[in-house]
């Protein structure tokens, strides 16, 4: 077992987004000594270590990240396809919206909303033409928090790895995870 430098506990403690204190309450220790660990000016009892990193590992296992939300069929079109194709796929799968994927990249989305003033001679048209701003895309380690910020101006978050879609997140998953 590889013990911790006091850097990589700072790191951690940050990205977890707690503070000294928090660290402290769930350790049981006090934030001075978090404080003191972290700056190098003392050595803890292995014991006490112990204690810290497995409340950081308790802490990581509370956090809900986007892979374990998120669905990884990803129902969309691309921009090629017909605005009829679209309002089918749409009716089909029971969604008011759907990404436009190019090659497995979000390029746009496409909503009923979008489709309301299309005339019917424009069922034929490609997609493109209508679609509007793609959902916006966060990794699969994305947290609840940040999913939320982004939940709340948008119908739904796509999720990518290296640039190519891996999944998707509505309100509906939120929703359905805090039940």
């Amino acid at each position: 077992m590889e013990l911790p430098t006091p850097q990589d506990v700072r790191e951690r403690r940050t990205e977890l987004g707690l503070t000294q204190s928090e660290l402290a309450d769930r350790a049981g220790v006090s934030q001075p000594l978090i404080a003191r660990i972290e700056g190098g000016d003392v050595d803890p009892r292995l014991s006490t270590l112990r204690r810290i990193v497995e409340a950081l590992s308790d802490t990581e296992a509370d956090i809900v990240r986007a892979e374990d939300l998120m669905h990884e069929e990803v129902v969309s079109v691309s921009p090629d396809d017909s605005v009829s194709e679209a309002v089918s796929k749409m009716q089909e799968e029971g969604f008011s919206q759907l990404p436009v994927i190019n090659d497995g990249v979000p390029v746009g989305s496409i909503s009923f909303e979008d489709l309301m003033s299309v005339s019917e001679d424009a069922r034929d048209q490609p997609v493109t033409e209508f679609m509007g701003e793609s959902f916006p895309t966060k990794s699969r380690t994305a947290t609840l928090d940040e999913l939320s910020t982004d939940l709340g101006h948008n119908k739904a978050v796509v999720v990518t790895e290296r640039g190519e879609t891996v999944g998707i997140v509505t309100e509906a998953d939120i929703a359905a995870r805090l039940s």
